[in-house]
């Protein structure tokens, strides 16, 4: 079984700061790309960050400068430092991860239940 857990969601004011975290567990054999998104109240789910298993990010352009993903692969746990906070980026957060499983012969697209952030004015 793989299981993404996310985690350090809350309530807080606009600039502030909030750290999320994901954690990948099971049988779990190799993890290629992860990343983060979100979904606003009444909009679409969007990307906000990835990083592949090479290193590079990428970021949309809502949080480039405010926002920073990084992962730590021998814990297969993925990070999202959020400062200066808007308004704006009240949504749900969702991490993914594309990763092959003992058991699996190819990469498989996991999802995390999502955590909630909001961001008051």
């Amino acid at each position: 079984q793989v299981q993404l857990v996310e985690s350090g969601g809350g309530l807080v004011q606009a600039g502030e700061s909030l750290r999320l975290s994901c954690a990948a567990s099971g049988s779990i054999f190799s993890v290629n790309a992860m990343g983060w998104y979100r979904q606003a109240p009444g909009k679409q789910r969007e990307l906000v960050a990835v990083v592949p298993s090479g290193g590079s990010t990428n970021y949309a352009d809502s949080v480039k400068d405010r926002f920073t993903i990084s992962r730590d692969n021998a814990k297969n746990t993925l990070y999202l430092q959020m400062n200066s906070l808007k308004p704006e980026d009240t949504a749900v957060y969702y991490c993914n991860a594309v990763l092959k499983r003992f058991s699996s012969t190819k990469f498989t697209i996991y999802w995390g239940q999502g955590t909630q952030v909001t961001v008051s004015s």
